[in-house]
């Protein structure tokens, strides 16, 4: 790893209570790639087959139903770190070693669940495993408003503790989901701060949300964003209410890229990613479901938007 630049020294200061060895693998996955020592990130996460099938995930690019594919194309674009499920990370650990910094996503769930079911995730891998993987964090979601959050907080809070006292770091993805929460709510702006904050509070070193959209779901929450004026009339204003939630800006977060978008939608919500001080991005679909060419030339464009050149 090269020398840790002034940005990212500023930024680990702000986890007063990493270990230097938790310290050590942030900082490979901030320094790694051509963000590298910027302080932002893009990551690709590849678990969508566990939660929504094979060939509703890889069909569209079929190259990409093999594991390497994934590792190759986080490489070959220059991203900071490649995050998937124990089964992929193991069919290419020993091909990539050393390449990229990895994330185990350590639960998951699936679609044939009933869909009467309350929105929650199986433990699905281990820190020992992420260890023995040479990953750089372990990766988990909780699902604020589900009647199971109460349960996956306590799973992640054991997990987490865990991952730090091996010297892992701790990447939370925050999704509203279920309970009393409508459609609507589930990216609402007040919804997607508080599950931000909701993830700090718990510990993680990475937070990554879903874009924020302008509705508000608590009717407490609505009179607060009238009465002290927060601004959040663009996606740029909801991304830095986003970052404040998260102790001032003095944590990591990242947005996901979501549903399928034109290569204008995402590139344009990058920029508002950008411009409201949001970390980075971790977008899954929307490019490894692209023949390969396109996603590098869209991942090009994605990283240099936060490095300011376009």
């Amino acid at each position: 790893m090269t020398t840790i630049t002034p940005q990212v020294k500023k930024i680990l200061g702000y986890y007063e209570g990493a270990s230097k060895d938790t310290e050590a693998n942030l900082a490979r996955i901030l320094m790694h790639g051509r963000l590298g020592g910027t302080g932002k990130l893009v990551i690709l996460p590849v678990d969508q087959g566990f939660e929504h099938g094979p060939a509703r995930s890889f069909a569209k690019n079929p190259p990409a139903y093999d594991p390497h594919y994934h590792y190759q194309l986080a490489i070959d674009a220059g991203l900071s770190a490649y995050a998937a499920p124990l089964g992929f990370l193991e069919a290419g650990v020993e091909t990539f070693a050393g390449k990229i910094p990895t994330i185990l996503k350590i639960n998951s769930a699936n679609s044939l669940a009933p869909k009467d079911c309350p929105p929650d995730q199986a433990v699905t891998a281990s820190v020992g495993a992420a260890v023995r993987l040479g990953c750089a964090a372990v990766g988990f979601t909780i699902y604020p408003g589900s009647p199971h959050a109460y349960k996956m907080m306590e799973e992640i809070q054991h997990i987490a503790e865990e991952a730090k006292a091996k010297g892992l770091a701790v990447v939370i993805w925050s999704y509203p989901r279920g309970g009393n929460l409508s459609k609507d709510g589930e990216t609402a702006v007040d919804v997607c701060a508080y599950a931000a904050h909701m993830a700090a509070l718990l510990g993680a070193h990475i937070i990554k949300v879903k874009p924020p959209t302008g509705h508000i779901e608590q009717a407490e929450a609505k009179k607060v964003y009238e009465e002290q004026k927060i601004q959040i009339a663009t996606l740029a204003d909801r991304v830095k209410h986003i970052k404040q939630s998260c102790f001032a800006g003095k944590r990591i977060v990242v947005f996901s890229g979501g549903n399928t978008k034109s290569e204008a939608e995402l590139l344009d919500e990058v920029r508002a990613l950008r411009d409201g001080g949001g970390n980075g991005s971790i977008i899954g679909r929307n490019t490894f479901q692209r023949p390969r060419e396109e996603a590098l030339k869209l991942l090009d464009s994605i990283v240099r938007i936060y490095k300011g050149e376009i």
